[in-house]
């Protein structure tokens, strides 16, 4: 055991965690706040008429177009990853990825329309792609990989991802539907200055983790890699030329380009890793493993990547908004998912560390998580069943629903951060836990086709086939947990 990981073992003075735990935690925090405080607004401001400040575009296109900017938001953790990794360092990226987001905030807070919003996808897309998995990653580096306080400290800090996501509805929400759109965009961007003037004062806490790139650019790979990403850019910008001039540049186009990417590139970057020379046979063993645990996380973030979309719509369209005499700006529902989580994060942290060697597995913890994500959307079927899909729906479906969806949350999303940076081979540290948020990526691309089905008349086979699906997922799961476990090479 070297000095630093003895000192991050002997520091508790973060609720019994290390002291650089609480820098990433507030940090993740206005990030959070900025992202979902946009997301809170962003469909209403899609498809709400332009005399009400909105674009005017349809309900299922704009339900799709949500889903593809999550999409690319998740995939640009590859490129943030191999950049963390091979030139600038998990630290140096999450300032300037923070910097993006900030800037992409600002250019939504303008009114200028689809071209403002072009702007604001690749800034905060990019700036996303940086800053998410490096922290996340940064967290795994104040730990041993022996230290008990781990799953734990992933719990600590998601509640730090929800204290964030929590706040946005409210503030951002009400500023934005009640006032206006930009007006609630420009705080967004507020929130993101103030995570990275947090990161800037508590840099010293986090020691040297990510202070440096982990597998850097050779001298001899420079030359190569840029005029790789030359070539890139220029068959990108070939590619969008010729679609312009056919006349196939369209929503349409895009929505299923990045339904096919956004399936496809996990895939490749798995087989990346499994075939490089720098993994060793233990870490491909643990590769392998990891693979079923990827893809219950897609079929469980199918479900819970819809709270932007599909239960926005639900609640802006179906639900009585009029709660205790009063009436309730629609974007408040996102905040149920935060609000869950805020109350189960830390019981569920408590649980883990009580049950210490006997808590159950990661494979059936992900098991576990996708029965109760598949469960919180076969409920939402109750209202059509009960009362017919034209009647207004008692809020208190929604709050059923995610509370039990972050039930299952608990058992997935903190421990799969944990898994990830746990069976990470080490020339990929970074990487792998971009390949985490692939996961993410691959069921928001799923959703970009399937939210378009979702309507009134298909309301109620919606929400039970969709939610049988994911159950059924949990049960195939829980069947390979014992073959899982025993690829993890001694990881629990």
């Amino acid at each position: 055991m070297n000095e630093q990981t003895m000192t991050s073992a002997r520091d508790r003075r973060f609720f019994g965690h290390p002291r650089g735990l609480a820098t990433l935690f507030f940090v993740e925090m206005w990030e959070r706040f900025s992202y979902y405080g946009m997301s809170a607004i962003l469909l209403y401001y899609l498809y709400d008429r332009t005399s009400e400040g909105g674009l005017g575009l349809d309900r299922a296109t704009s339900s799709a177009l949500v889903s593809i900017y999550g999409a690319l938001v998740f995939m640009s953790g590859v490129g943030g990853g191999w950049l963390a990794d091979r030139v600038l360092g998990m630290r140096r990226a999450v300032q300037v990825g923070g910097a993006l987001i900030m800037c992409g905030h600002l250019a939504l807070a303008v009114p200028g329309g689809l071209p403002a919003l072009l702007v604001s996808m690749v800034l905060i897309v990019a700036g996303t792609g940086l800053l998410k998995p490096n922290v996340s990653s940064l967290v795994g580096e104040l730990y041993s990989m022996k230290d008990n306080r781990r799953d734990a400290g992933f719990s600590v800090f998601y509640m730090g991802i929800n204290l964030g996501a929590f706040l946005a509805p409210y503030l951002v929400g009400t500023l934005g539907q009640k006032v206006g759109y930009h007006l609630g965009f420009g705080l967004a961007a507020v929130g993101m200055a103030a995570g990275l003037l947090v990161f800037a004062r508590g840099r010293r806490q986090l020691g040297d983790a990510g202070e440096a790139p982990t597998n850097p650019l050779r001298d001899g790979e420079r030359r190569r890699v840029a005029v790789r990403a030359g070539i890139g850019i220029v068959a990108l910008a070939v590619l969008v030329g010729v679609l312009g001039i056919a006349g196939a540049l369209t929503v349409r186009t895009l929505i299923n380009s990045v339904t096919v990417l956004a399936v496809v590139l996990p895939a490749a970057y798995l087989a990346m890793m499994l075939r490089s020379p720098r993994t060793d046979a233990v870490e491909r063993s643990r590769l392998i493993a990891y693979i079923p645990l990827f893809l219950g996380a897609v079929c469980y973030w199918v479900v819970n990547e819809q709270t932007s979309s599909v239960l926005a719509q639900f609640a802006d369209k179906r639900t009585d908004l009029e709660i205790l005499g009063f009436s309730v700006p629609s974007s408040w529902f996102q905040s149920l998912n935060p609000i869950a989580t805020l109350v189960l994060a830390p019981t569920f942290a408590w649980l883990w560390i009580k049950l210490g060697d006997r808590q159950p597995a990661t494979p059936r913890k992900f098991a576990l998580g996708l029965l109760l994500g598949g469960a919180s959307f076969v409920l939402m079927a109750g209202p059509g069943l009960l009362h017919g899909v034209e009647a207004p729906a008692s809020p208190w479906w929604l709050v059923a629903s995610y509370f039990v969806v972050i039930c299952g949350s608990m058992c997935l999303s903190p421990v799969g951060l944990s898994a990830t940076t746990k069976l990470a081979p080490r020339a990929f540290l970074a990487q792998m836990m971009s390949l985490w948020f692939l996961a993410s990526a691959a069921a928001s691309g799923i959703n970009a086709q399937l939210v378009q089905l979702y309507s009134a008349d298909t309301e109620i086979g919606y929400f039970a086939g969709v939610g049988a699906s994911v159950m059924a997922a949990g049960v195939v799961l829980l069947l390979l947990a014992p073959w899982v476990q025993r690829r993890m090479s001694g990881v629990r």
